[in-house]
């Protein structure tokens, strides 16, 4: 049995995000000591280190609970599974391809030498620009 900030040692998951985890029931609460701390079994720091896998991963918390949902229904395919990572990796994908962007961006406007005032920095030209252009204020 552990208690939480062991779990939390263990999982590399912090305290209030444990607590987190089992008030929207991704990770069941555990047993109470008599003196009201959490008791938690190996079986819950299983759980959490793949909680804390799959974020790091980019998983919303739906798919993660669609996640462990279906590793405990015995009927469901295995592709539904896959379904879900596959449209992960699209996500992430296409988050890699907005960076890419962002970077060449941020090259190309950070290659202006200014050597005036703050006021007649390109930069700042450059930024103000662009907004004008996608119609931002």
């Amino acid at each position: 049995m552990f208690l939480i900030g062991e779990m939390a040692r263990r999982s590399g998951v912090k305290v209030p995000t444990i607590r987190y985890y089992e008030k929207i029931a991704l990770l069941e609460s555990p047993r109470r000591s008599q003196g009201n701390q959490r008791l938690y079994r190996q079986q819950n720091l299983e759980r959490l280190s793949f909680i804390r896998h799959a974020r790091e991963l980019g998983f919303p918390l739906e798919d993660i609970r669609a996640l462990i949902d279906l590793t405990f229904a015995d009927s469901a395919p295995c592709r539904q599974i896959h379904d879900i990572a596959l449209a992960q990796l699209q996500a992430v994908s296409q988050r890699i391809t907005k960076l890419q962007k962002l970077q060449q961006e941020l090259k190309r406007i950070t290659t202006v030498s200014d050597q005036g005032q703050a006021r007649q920095c390109q930069l700042i030209q450059a930024l103000a620009e662009h907004n004008l252009c996608k119609g931002e204020h």
